[in-house]
């Protein structure tokens, strides 16, 4: 198996989870949710292992999966809203990624590369951990939104630093 399909698979997952947001929220719904979830960001460590191992690290497939990473969030992020564990902000932690990405619409030196760092890597996991844990039927809502809210300050953090670090070398070539 390559790494791109355990992202595809990843990717499916997710999708199942999104499919979730026109059934009425319940705890054995939520499980689910918490279940799948899991399973998702459990392959998100392997499929980088994967392509670590194997030799087949590609662009493609780093995009790839920082895009199912973003839609993780995004779709985590609907659902604790749509199920009361959090207010509408938490909707930020699945926008921001696109909001950077319509960023560079504006200004192109938005659009640059950034190298992958341990940080924004950490706090993927973190955020993508702290919605899951947010979702769980266990956790009542004044704990699950501080949970939430707490993801969601790592992340602004780590697009603030990616953003700082374009605007300041916007000029060179």
């Amino acid at each position: 198996m390559t790494p791109n399909q355990v992202t595809a698979i990843r990717a499916a997952i997710v999708a199942l989870v999104a499919a979730l947001f026109v059934i009425p929220p319940q705890a054995a719904v939520a499980w689910i949710a918490v279940v799948a979830s899991s399973i998702a960001a459990i392959l998100d460590g392997v499929d980088g292992w994967l392509a670590r191992r194997t030799g087949m690290i590609t662009a493609f497939g780093a995009r790839f999966d920082m895009e199912v990473d973003a839609l993780l969030i995004f779709v985590l992020a609907i659902l604790a809203w749509r199920w009361a564990k959090a207010g509408p902000w938490v909707l930020m932690s699945g926008l921001l990624r696109y909001l950077f990405v319509a960023a560079g619409w504006v200004w192109p030196w938005m659009r640059r590369p950034l190298a992958p760092t341990r940080r924004a890597r950490f706090i993927c996991v973190v955020q993508i951990v702290a919605l899951i844990v947010a979702i769980a039927p266990i956790i009542p809502a004044p704990f699950s939104a501080a949970i939430a809210a707490s993801g969601l300050l790592m992340l602004a953090y780590s697009f603030l630093v990616d953003t700082m670090r374009l605007w300041q070398n916007r000029s060179s070539a």
